[in-house]
């Protein structure tokens, strides 16, 4: 399949890859947009399924007019290319 023919299947902007940095790290990550689920395994290689244990996720330099903030379980952010995301992990007292 040539780039033509590529493009045609493809939403724009859909399989772009971003440099983020995820918990310190740099990370790569495909598609427009990224949700909290997707930040902790970015961050740990897994999501824990510890019920005791309570993720944070803030973010900076984002997309438009919401350029920082944090996010809970089932949010998405938009991602833009060089975007910090900050992850926690504490266990539930």
């Amino acid at each position: 399949m040539n780039n033509t023919e590529q493009s045609k299947n493809d939403a724009p902007g859909q399989n772009k890859e971003y440099n983020i940095i995820v918990a310190g790290r740099p990370r790569t990550f495909k598609g427009k947009e990224i949700s909290f689920n997707e930040v902790i395994v970015l961050a740990y290689g897994a999501t824990p399924q510890n019920p005791n244990t309570a993720y944070t996720v803030t973010y900076k330099r984002g997309e438009g007019n919401k350029p920082e903030g944090s996010m809970d379980a089932g949010d998405v952010v938009k991602v833009k290319e060089g975007m910090i995301f900050n992850v926690s992990a504490t266990n539930k007292s």
